[in-house]
């Protein structure tokens, strides 16, 4: 199970758009404004929407609760534009499509196709968005005040703070857990530890001190996340993983064991999908890949007041290019500099 194209029409910035997928790791790169994490989060939508019988949280209502427009209206994520127009979501599995369709004026044209052959398909599935900002260390009651409404954050924040807060599993950890926390430890020098609804790390050899998670540098709560996740039993075979700029605030030195854990997870049977800005954490990807790794690059950019994309396996065949081309302006002044 795996999801395996995106279409869109009217939607936010998206005029007309249709990506495919590949099973492993999916990279959005792009300017600013291009719909990068636009898309991971009508992806992360879809996939949480297949759990609708158990949460009561269906399409049309995730999408609302991950992008929060004014009013909560759906109609408001239509593309701005003269006129009005219809718009649509199109998400497409293995075996089933996931359809929302509406119209930017009329509430009453509001319709949902596909959601039981989606339900059943993707009926075990875990899927995590991890967001650009950390917020574990902001975790104690939030849950509690975003459903209330007393704070604004959208339900990816909400979400991986649930993901995250899971009773880990007592006994000894299998093999394929060990390797990836060890690994994880060793950059973090700790492991993560819950109590009263606050994350602490547990510093390696100090079993009776504990560092709030506000202490400890934003890099390493990321890093720590992912500690957790894994050895919750989160980013098991088969699940979805949703990664917002996982190169913020994160030391440049840490981003090649980031790269080979992300790796190592997609050999493991873990689709993945990534909007980035950094030239390092794409260059890595193509650089340490094997042919076990399944990458696929997907480059939005604007042309004639509308997104368009190209998708290609190797970094540098992408003709629209953003990362790449700052890097090469970048080369280019200094190579002036010098000559001057």
């Amino acid at each position: 199970m795996s999801l395996k194209k995106i279409s869109l029409e009217n939607f936010t910035v998206f005029s007309k758009m249709e990506i495919d997928f590949c099973d492993g790791i999916n990279v959005f790169i792009g300017e600013n404004g291009t719909g990068k994490t636009h898309i991971i989060k009508l992806l992360y939508a879809a996939c949480q929407a297949a759990q609708s019988k158990k949460t009561g949280i269906d399409f049309q209502t995730k999408i609302v609760k991950v992008f929060r427009p004014d009013e909560f209206s759906l109609l408001r994520l239509s593309k701005r534009g003269v006129g009005a127009s219809n718009s649509s979501v199109k998400v497409f599995s293995n075996k089933s499509n996931l359809v929302l369709s509406f119209h930017s004026k009329f509430k009453k044209n509001v319709e949902t196709t596909g959601s039981e052959k989606w339900e059943k398909e993707f009926a075990e599935l875990t899927s995590t968005f991890i967001p650009a900002k950390e917020i574990l260390s902001h975790s104690r009651n939030l849950v509690q005040a975003i459903n209330a409404g007393n704070v604004d954050f959208d339900d990816t924040y909400k979400d991986i703070i649930s993901a995250a807060s899971v009773n880990v599993s007592r006994g000894p950890d299998n093999e394929r857990k060990t390797k990836y926390l060890r690994r994880l430890q060793t950059i973090t020098q700790g492991r993560v530890k819950i109590e009263n609804e606050e994350f602490y790390l547990l510093p390696t050899g100090q079993s009776q001190s504990k560092l709030e998670f506000q202490l400890v540098a934003e890099g390493l709560r990321k890093i720590a996340l992912l500690w957790q996740l894994i050895k919750n039993g989160t980013l098991e075979k088969g699940s979805v993983l949703f990664w917002d700029e996982p190169e913020a605030n994160i030391n440049p030195q840490n981003i090649p064991a980031i790269v080979d854990l992300l790796l190592d997870l997609q050999k493991d049977g873990v689709q993945i999908f990534i909007a980035t800005h950094d030239y390092f954490l794409a260059k890595y990807l193509d650089a340490r890949k094997t042919k076990e790794n399944h990458i696929l690059y997907h480059a939005l950019y604007k042309s004639n007041d509308s997104i368009q994309h190209e998708s290609e396996s190797d970094f540098a065949l992408l003709e629209n290019n953003s990362i790449l081309k700052q890097s090469i302006d970048l080369y280019k002044e200094e190579v002036k500099k010098v000559m001057e």
